[in-house]
């Protein structure tokens, strides 16, 4: 962390812009996942914006991160007596943001509320320049100052009032910041109201065309934001426009208001975030009408943020002995962890998986343990040992999710090299993804828009172990450089993905292993070589340039 740098308005932008990066461009995000000092994310989509913003400073774009100061983060992810899961939700400040001491008043329901800006500067985090937003500020009363508490609300009408934070007040602190830039990016609709103040800013939907662009991240038409238009507008969500406008610019004529429709239609251009998603995202929205142009640019992780500088110099070697014998003092250093928070004592030695990311439905956590006799032999067998590690935040209201979590919990209990570790946030991912030997990944497929886990845990010598969605897709090659789980087909998807997994581990994996360990040494070094090639952010940033900008 570095000192702490001047802020004056007009604002203008502390880095000089390299060439191709000249045009000027406002980033705007739900989350960002930048340094496990600053808690103001949940998972994949704060850490790809996270990377992001790094690769944005190296690169010298001329690009500034617009995101919120969550008072209370996601959360704090502790355990009950039981050790089951717990969230606990404090308050976080932060000395090392600047304030602005600038403010700009949004309507929601028909209230001014106050938001507030903070400035995080380059040099902190090597970033680009940041500004956070909270209504936790002076002139608002307590509801009002709820909104910017907790990431991702429970309650639809917060949530939508964060929203409006966002994009609303976002795009109208800019202008209190007298920064104009010439592009408005929005990554996934969260700060769609933005787009409503900005047409009236600039007059007609050509001229809000021709700066805003659009990345989606959600591969099903049905998991996309959708409200009643009348509760929206009550709400001021279309910043004042009347609904005949709203509905005419985004041609959603009847009651429910689709907010990625609604940015397909307002925007210049949009991106799905793999190439495969991209894909399915045009299939998806082909048959509406006046939807832009969708491309893909796909996801990437940060190397300089994630990547174990022995591992990587190693890896440019071509030293896979050092690779080996680094990999297992990570290992030590991520079973210090296990040790602390489960009282198990893992061996470096034995074969490692790891699971983990955001526990949702979809990302099938508990996959291994659904045939618990096939389970229990896997755990038990001696001459193929395996240690299996999970880890991740359900979100807090998700029953479901926080059920399957402490149900591997409870299993866990039964099995000495079995452990599900809490508080998976920025420093656990960079611990487990150098101390696993394999990296556990399987969603249904099509359901995962990208994924970046696998990439960061492969800059680190961990193959993948993965069924063949997002990212994957355009990495992997089964036996080279991953472990790859075969498409299924028919009805029981899950229970054919289930037993192929096992198939896979106990044929190809683990002898692999054991049995091959210099075909295991070449497969590692073709995977960390094959995911530094690509799968980096700075070409992920340099593309949205080329592609999107």
């Amino acid at each position: 962390m570095k000192s702490k740098s001047s802020f004056t308005i007009p604002f203008k932008h502390p880095l000089k812009p390299a060439k191709p990066f000249k045009k000027s461009v406002a980033y705007f995000s739900m989350e960002f996942a930048v340094d496990q000092a600053l808690k103001i994310y949940s998972g994949g989509l704060g850490f790809l914006a996270g990377s992001h913003m790094k690769s944005a400073n190296s690169l010298n774009q001329n690009l500034i991160g617009i995101g919120m100061l969550w008072k209370h983060g996601y959360y704090d992810q502790e355990r009950n007596q039981d050790n089951s899961m717990k969230p606990e939700f404090r308050e976080k400040i932060y000395h090392y943001l600047i304030d602005t001491e600038t403010k700009v008043s949004i309507e929601i329901s028909g209230k001014q509320v106050w938001v507030h800006a903070y400035y995080l500067p380059p040099d902190v985090f090597d970033t680009a320049p940041m500004f956070l937003l909270t209504t936790d500020t002076d002139g608002n009363d307590h509801e009002a100052r709820s909104i910017s508490y907790n990431l991702y609300s429970s309650d639809p009408t917060t949530k939508v009032a964060q929203c409006m934070v966002l994009g609303i007040g976002g795009t109208k602190m800019l202008d209190a910041l007298e920064y104009e830039p010439e592009v408005y990016h929005f990554n996934e609709a969260h700060a769609l109201s933005g787009a409503f103040y900005l047409y009236q800013k600039f007059k007609t939907a050509p001229q809000l065309r021709k700066r805003f662009v659009f990345t989606t991240h959600t591969p099903e038409e049905a998991g996309n934001e959708k409200h009643d238009i009348t509760f929206l507008k009550n709400l001021g969500f279309f910043a004042g426009l009347k609904l005949e406008t709203v509905r005419k610019i985004t041609g959603q004529k009847d009651s429910v208001f689709n907010h990625s429709l609604a940015a397909l239609r307002l925007a210049r251009k949009a991106n799905g975030v793999s190439k495969l998603h991209g894909e399915v995202s045009r299939q998806m929205w082909g048959g509406y009408e006046k939807i832009c142009e969708i491309d893909h640019i796909t996801n990437a992780q940060n190397q300089a943020y994630w990547t174990d500088k022995t591992l990587d110099a190693a890896r440019l070697a071509q030293d896979t002995k050092t690779i080996m014998a680094r990999k297992e003092e990570l290992k030590k250093e991520l079973f210090k962890t296990v040790a602390n928070q489960c009282g198990k004592l893992f061996d470096p030695k034995v074969l490692t998986i790891v699971w983990a990311r955001r526990f949702a439905g979809y990302k099938r956590a508990d996959m291994l343990t659904w045939d618990r006799e096939r389970f229990h032999r896997l755990m038990t067998n001696s001459k193929y040992p395996v240690q299996i590690i999970w880890a991740g935040k359900p979100y807090p209201k998700d029953m479901g999710a926080i059920e399957t979590f402490n149900g591997l919990v409870y299993l866990s209990n039964l099995y000495d090299n079995m452990a599900v570790l809490t508080g998976y946030e920025l420093a656990l991912s960079k611990l487990m993804k150098d101390g696993s030997d394999a990296w556990l990944n399987n969603p249904i497929v099509t359901r995962e828009a990208s994924g970046t886990s696998g990439m960061t845990a492969a800059m680190n010598a961990s193959l993948n172990l993965s069924t063949y969605d997002g990212w994957i897709c355009e990495f992997a090659r089964d036996g080279e450089n991953a472990f790859i789980v075969p498409v299924a087909a028919g009805e029981d998807i899950n229970k054919q993905d289930m037993e192929n997994l096992y198939d896979l581990i106990e044929t190809k994996v683990l002898p692999t292993y054991y049995d091959q360990p210099e075909k295991w040494q070449e497969m590692v070094l073709t995977s960390m070589n094959d995911v530094n090639a690509f799968f980096g952010s700075d070409r992920m940033a340099t593309e949205y340039y080329e592609k999107l900008y």
